[in-house]
């Protein structure tokens, strides 16, 4: 279901059941979102991979997206409101499911 502004909602559905929702024109940058909140690794290369599934609200759609997230040095030229270490985060697609009703 798209908003007004042209955002789109997906809900990340926890281990737990817990359910995040994440805004974004795209699937891909909802899941960058969601990668962020994954526990960094000290380099992109160590990173652990988990699976996103992101359920498109309003849809039957669901987007699976491979994410992981590492800390890496604010560049040199960040804002006065930024941490000196900074979380980055990459995603890749699996693919798309449709639920059945």
């Amino acid at each position: 279901m798209v908003r007004e502004d042209g955002k789109r909602n997906f809900a990340l559905r926890e281990q737990d059941g817990e359910e995040s929702v994440f805004s974004g024109n795209t699937p891909r940058q909802a899941a960058l979102k969601a990668a962020r909140r994954l526990t960094p690794a000290d380099s992109e290369e160590d990173a652990d991979r988990q699976s996103l599934k992101l359920r498109e609200k309003g849809t039957d759609k669901v987007h699976i997206y491979e994410g992981w997230a590492w800390e890496e040095e604010a560049p040199d030229n960040k804002p006065d409101w930024m941490p000196e270490v900074i979380t980055e985060a990459n995603v890749s697609k699996e693919g798309i499911k449709h639920l059945e009703e």
